[in-house]
């Protein structure tokens, strides 16, 4: 099952990873949603939203497309990508949605800098898969030769998103979290953390 084995239990005890909240992005700026976005949105709610691959499709892609278009040169994202960090330590499996810089290719590329992990509920329990991911992430970057440090995450069920930023043995879970009532505050979260690598 890879990542998805993760406890916060598992997470502290076989990778060494501890939390510690913070404010990740205190300078983010607001971004006001296009219109495509916002009509997009909106249809969303004529389907069921009761799983994880409809949050994904209907809430998710959308607004990651949204931060893309803004960012076309920045980063290349990637939907239900493998990425296998160490699957010896079950740092491997397929992720809802990988962020790497660079430019947009047919096959995963490095380095990967972003996990975004869409739920269908209970965002808590889902941050330590996040975690692994980005643990795997950072694996993955230094088997490619691409280290680059930091590895931001988030987990989200569309109508809430949670950032998490990993850094040597410390995952920082930010203080704030983030609505879909303000969009353009999770839109404003995005481009803060593409903006931490340029």
């Amino acid at each position: 099952m890879g990542y998805s084995n993760f406890t916060y239990k598992k997470v502290r005890n076989e990778l060494g990873i501890r939390n510690k909240q913070a404010q990740l992005f205190p300078e983010k700026k607001l971004i006001e949603p296009s219109q495509f976005l916002l009509d997009a949105l909106e249809r969303s709610k004529l389907f069921a939203l009761f799983s994880e691959k409809s949050r994904s499709e209907s809430i998710v892609a959308p607004i990651i497309t949204e931060i893309y278009q803004k960012n076309k040169d920045a980063f290349a994202y990637y939907s239900g990508a493998v990425v296998n960090g160490d699957s010896s330590r079950e740092l491997t499996g397929e992720c809802d949605f990988v962020l790497s810089l660079g430019e947009q290719d047919y096959e995963l590329d490095t380095p990967l800098f972003c996990l975004i992990e869409a739920k269908d509920h209970d965002i808590e329990q889902s941050i330590p898969q996040c975690i692994a991911q980005m643990e795997g992430a950072r694996l993955y970057n230094e088997k490619e030769g691409k280290n680059i440090g930091i590895i931001h995450g988030c987990v989200t069920i569309g109508t809430e998103w949670q950032f998490l930023r990993l850094e040597n043995e410390v995952c920082y879970v930010d203080i704030d979290r983030y609505y879909l009532e303000k969009l353009d505050k999770i839109l404003g979260a995005l481009q803060a953390m593409i903006d931490f690598y340029r």
